[in-house]
């Protein structure tokens, strides 16, 4: 029989890539999309094609418990993904609240309405989790590890981590944490700092901008592809058994060498110099500064140094990360580059039609 999975956050990367994933396996993929004014489809038409067509599609809120419910009784899901979230740790500072009630609040809502439709002991449910959630913990991380959030988004996500395992302990509910680490791809967020970089690189290649702003370069992440990480999730509902699994790649780079990267795949080789806020990148063939630190962009706390341990999904799954840290910067750099190029195109077509 053709299993039927819902994804909340369908819009969004993650969502894109379990989408393109679930229904490659024969899926009927029905996706959970917020009521906006705005088209919000363009991850899943860049990524799907004509495939696109194939999902279903419905318009709920999970800060509006109601819609959930009616979704849920609707669809008779099988597996339900819940990839949607307030997900920029530095805009959780500013909007605490509605990180709350999206991030955490949210959660609810899905478990309530699972187990007052009575769906609890045939539907598995996947939760996405964060390594934000160990803050300062010693790297590297397990699912063992001591959890200490240290944003609002970690501390709404830590509640929500911590609501599924009651859930699943006292419901008998099958539902898993996937505790990802940061996984990025071509159709990541422009506001989060591997996109930044990227786009900046094409745009100083392109012309377009002297210089690429950052904050703290010291900043150490396990990056994966957003593909492989998906691939991961679908691979956690598959266990006869729920449970708790880390989803990382098992190594780690600062900041300072995913700009290093991005702009050595675009050609340009850097030169760090200086220290702190006074840190820059200089682009070593023309002596130019590309790089520099802006302090606005500092977190109020930071996180120093996430690094996951994949070996139980390895283990247990069977699982791994299989796109390298260099495969995934130039992917990302050359689809950017290509963007900006095609912009400058239409700016020129646009200047040479009407003068």
């Amino acid at each position: 029989m053709t299993k039927c999975a819902v994804i909340t956050g369908i819009t969004g990367q993650d969502g894109a890539y379990l989408a393109e994933i679930l229904l490659g396996k024969g899926y009927a993929v029905h996706g959970i999309r917020q009521p906006l004014a705005v088209p919000d489809m363009d991850r899943l038409t860049e990524l799907l094609g004509d495939d696109v067509a194939r999902l279903h599609m419905h318009t709920a809120d999970l800060t509006d418990p109601l819609s959930i419910t009616k979704v849920l009784q609707a669809v008779q899901p099988d597996e339900i993904y819940n990839l949607a979230a307030q997900s920029h740790v530095h805009v959780s500072f500013d909007v605490p609240g509605q990180t709350l009630q999206v991030n955490a609040a949210g959660v609810i809502h899905i478990l309530d309405s699972v187990r007052i439709l009575g769906m609890q002991d045939r539907v598995r449910i996947f939760q996405a989790s964060t390594s934000e959630l160990f803050g300062d913990s010693q790297p590297p991380q397990t699912e063992t590890s001591p959890m200490n959030p240290r944003s609002p988004y970690a501390a709404a996500k830590l509640y929500a981590y911590n609501l599924t395992r009651i859930y699943r302990e006292a419901y008998k509910m099958h539902i898993s944490n996937g505790i990802m680490f940061n996984h990025e791809s071509p159709l990541r967020g422009e506001e989060f700092v591997t996109r930044k970089i990227t786009m900046g690189v094409a745009a100083i290649v392109q012309g377009e901008q002297e210089w690429l702003r950052l904050g703290n370069l010291n900043a150490r992440r396990d990056w994966s592809h957003a593909r492989d990480i998906m691939q991961g999730a679908w691979s956690v509902l598959q266990q006869s058994e729920a449970g708790d699994y880390v989803l990382a790649s098992g190594t780690a780079h600062t900041v300072r060498e995913f700009a290093t990267e991005a702009f050595m795949a675009a050609g340009i080789p850097l030169l760090w110099a200086g220290t702190g806020v006074n840190e820059t990148g200089t682009d070593t063939r023309t002596g130019r500064i590309v790089v520099r630190v802006d302090p606005a962009l500092f977190r109020p706390l930071e996180v120093e140094d996430l690094l996951g341990s994949p070996l139980k999904a390895q283990f247990r799954l069977g699982w791994r990360a299989d796109i390298e840290f260099a495969e995934l910067v130039k992917e990302m750099v050359e689809a950017d580059l290509l963007k900006a190029r095609e912009r400058q195109s239409q700016a020129e077509g646009r200047l040479a039609t009407y003068g």
